[in-house]
């Protein structure tokens, strides 16, 4: 697949979101998958010259679920995450080689609404988290590529269960539980006050480079233009991809153990290595 796009071609494949912007430019304006609601797109293409699945969440302004308009994952869009999800691995059961599944990450949060709490928003966020655990373990190399926001159960359901995540070095790419004013509230602080106390704690911190502080970061990227896939960011972006790809093939890597070697992850690996231990 020719990653280097002309103008014209790129502007083409503007929309709203960075989500919706990365995964066209991606897969190079591929069809969208027919049956899934507007807020998730679906499109296989291919990366490092197989085929892969790329799958991104983005805001649909009609949704009929006011709680998911602005990027949101709620009840539909979890289920059909999962959805297309398990159709690859049924697809691949037999297969030797199992296709990659590239999840392009911008959700703002999941769903918050009695609709959404009545019925059970926290399964449908389980139910696409499970998807893509279950791709990873059964052997489909899942990368996660975060262009803008990865927000709270949304990003637990939508490529925080990827083996390799890439991030997009940037001002509008955040990381968190909650927003700042939600977290605010819970903590019984001023969003100031907040601000200040992230800036030595990094798991409080939103910015990105607290974020890969913590070791979960596989990589940080620095394209050009992260709101547009001009032709050298989308070289980059496209070569880190095959980069994570060809590293998780190369020790079949199913799991995400590589998570817990930072500095800031000392107390969860040991807090692991007793549980083994005692149980």
């Amino acid at each position: 697949m020719n990653t280097h796009l002309k103008a014209d071609q790129l502007e083409g494949i503007a929309t709203d979101s960075r989500g919706a912007r990365w995964l066209a430019a991606l897969t190079g304006g591929a069809p969208l998958a027919d049956g899934y609601c507007a807020a998730v797109q679906v499109a296989d293409a291919t990366l490092a010259g197989q085929a892969a699945r790329y799958i991104a969440v983005v805001p649909d302004a009609h949704n009929r679920f006011g709680r998911v308009r602005n990027g949101e994952i709620g009840l539909v869009e979890a289920w059909q995450l999962a959805r297309a999800v398990h159709d690859v691995i049924r697809q691949d059961q037999a297969a030797d080689v199992k296709r990659p599944i590239v999840a392009v990450i911008d959700v703002a949060s999941q769903a918050y609404g009695r609709v959404e709490e009545a019925y059970g928003i926290h399964q449908a966020l389980a139910g696409a988290a499970g998807a893509y655990a279950e791709a990873r373990l059964a052997g489909h190399p899942v990368i996660g590529l975060i262009v803008g926001r990865a927000m709270s159960g949304a990003f637990l359901a939508h490529g925080y269960q990827a083996n390799r995540l890439i991030a997009f070095d940037d001002g509008q790419v955040m990381v968190h539980a909650m927003g700042k004013a939600s977290a605010a509230r819970i903590t019984l602080r001023s969003v100031e006050a907040l601000e200040q106390l992230a800036a030595s704690v990094p798991p409080m911190a939103y910015d990105i480079g607290s974020y890969a502080s913590l070791g979960l970061l596989w990589q940080l990227l620095s394209p050009p233009d992260p709101d547009t896939p001009d032709a050298a960011g989308l070289s980059l972006v496209r070569a880190a991809l095959e980069q994570a790809l060809a590293d998780i093939r190369s020790g079949n890597d199913r799991t995400l153990a590589g998570r817990l070697g930072s500095p800031h992850r000392h107390a969860s690996g040991k807090v692991r290595a007793l549980l083994r231990e005692q149980w």
